[in-house]
């Protein structure tokens, strides 16, 4: 059992977000209660917590420092007498071996406030795992429907595009898939033919609240080469190029916009500006596919450019 939890801790801190970029953390002030259960890893009385039987659409946040830990979405009911999630904001909850030696703790990920913990095999949920959290750990950031947006970039491989929008702050989810085409639903293996006239891109649910779409297309920009005309990096072909698909004339402004300082700067964009088309979703084996295989893209890489 020890040797599980400790390979349980390695993992976890493989697939752990990077913070040493940040400024010093700041932290909240806690309550003598708060400080009870987040450091000094107490328990609250079951069925007590305010967010037991929230239902609302929203973040949960840690309560300490204010890190996104779990959407909404991933909450479900488990009548255990704590708020339960089958389903973590991926780098957010640290795993980390409990004093009793036996359960698996779980924590921030950032300032390692303690937030419940982890187990397994009990069936609940089709990912057979549950997050038992304490209340008194989270904030809870309601969801405004009219501020969830959505923006369609094609930069190349959609894998690598994929891989850096999902870690921008205010992103709330990135699909691969494919637009531009002349057929319904196409495959794969159909688009990578070049025979349906399709581009792989990544739908990207933001918080307009949070991020800007002008960030999101500043972010476009400096992930991959706009300038190339025939593909992306050693990927060439039809299915790899430069597109971002608009809803509005507004964003059409504002990429209008920032391709002028970019040709300012003597660059001479490839991108293409398209109108809203349908949004096909990629098979899944093609979804969060550099996080899933543990790498990094191999052609895609953040360069500053504004």
């Amino acid at each position: 059992m020890k040797t599980l939890l400790f390979i349980l801790l390695m993992l976890n801190m493989l697939d752990a977000k990077d913070y040493s970029h940040l400024p010093e953390l700041k932290l909240n002030e806690l309550s003598q209660t708060e400080t009870r259960v987040i450091v000094n890893k107490g328990t609250e009385r079951p069925f007590s917590g305010k967010y037991n039987k929230n239902t609302a659409s929203g973040v949960y946040t840690c309560k300490r420092c204010d890190a996104p830990l779990y959407k909404s979405d991933a909450k479900f009911k488990s009548s255990c007498g704590w708020p339960s999630f089958d389903d973590e904001i991926k780098g957010a909850v640290k795993r980390v071996p409990d004093a009793d030696g036996r359960r698996v703790e779980i924590v921030c990920a950032r300032c390692d406030a303690h937030l419940g913990h982890v187990f397994k095999g009990e069936g609940y949920t089709p990912k057979n795992i549950r997050h038992c959290v304490n209340s008194i750990s989270l904030n809870f950031e309601k969801e405004n429907a009219s501020s969830i947006k959505k923006a369609y970039f094609a930069g190349g491989c959609f894998w690598g595009v994929e891989y850096h929008f999902e870690k921008l702050d205010g992103v709330k989810s990135v699909d691969s898939g494919y637009m531009g085409g002349h057929i319904k639903n196409p495959t794969y293996r159909q688009v990578t033919r070049k025979k349906t006239g399709h581009l792989e891109v990544v739908e990207v649910v933001y918080n307009s609240n949070k991020v800007s779409y002008e960030s999101l297309v500043k972010l476009f920009f400096e992930i991959h080469d706009p300038t190339q005309k025939n593909g992306q990096g050693p990927d060439i072909g039809s299915q790899y190029l430069s597109a971002i698909f608009t809803s509005n004339k507004k964003e059409k402004e504002i990429i209008y916009k920032l391709v002028g300082i970019l040709n300012q700067k003597g660059l001479d964009i490839a991108t293409k500006i398209h109108p809203l088309v349908p949004f096909y979703k990629a098979e899944d084996y093609h979804q969060d596919y550099y996080a899933n295989k543990g790498k990094k893209p191999y052609c895609h890489s953040y360069k500053k450019l504004f």
